[in-house]
């Protein structure tokens, strides 16, 4: 039984040591998405309007920019890992409007929310905001050297 439970502890602490890796993918994985959705909204933001008006969603000029730029720059940060659990943040808020507005008509239960690539943002999203970036970021790197300052 304690060689069970022996190797159960070192699992658990191989997991921990390598959760940077998980977390820096799934920045790097969906900054890249939004930088790269983010880089084609705000160098097309007519079209971007304009679909915003057809959603209904008010003022489509204005949050055509904001949407846009928001993707563009919180997606940069999430991929450097600078200030990851606040940019994260803005771009949860754009998935739910994304979810609410051009995804409503195809959902007719928790089933069709979860099957959708906007729930899947918001949960890895969410997990940023709660797990933090990792290790393999700028925050990571900001915060080491605040520590040797202090020492």
């Amino acid at each position: 039984m304690n060689r069970a439970f022996g190797f159960v502890e070192r699992a658990r602490q191989l997991a921990n040591s390598l959760q940077w890796v998980a977390l820096g993918v799934a920045r790097w994985t969906l900054g890249l998405e939004f930088i790269s959705t983010g880089w084609g909204k705000v160098h097309h933001l007519d079209r971007v309007t304009a679909y915003f008006g057809e959603l209904g969603i008010p003022a489509p000029g204005a949050n055509a920019v904001l949407a846009s730029f928001t993707e563009l720059i919180c997606g940069t940060l999430l991929f450097v890992g600078l200030g990851s659990r606040l940019a994260a943040c803005p771009l949860i808020v754009t998935m739910v409007v994304a979810i609410v507005t051009a995804k409503r008509d195809e959902l007719h239960g928790v089933t069709d929310l979860v099957g959708l690539v906007e729930w899947s943002y918001i949960a890895i999203l969410g997990v940023i905001v709660l797990l933090g970036p990792g290790g393999a970021s700028l925050d990571a790197v900001l915060a080491r050297v605040r520590r040797q300052s202090n020492t």
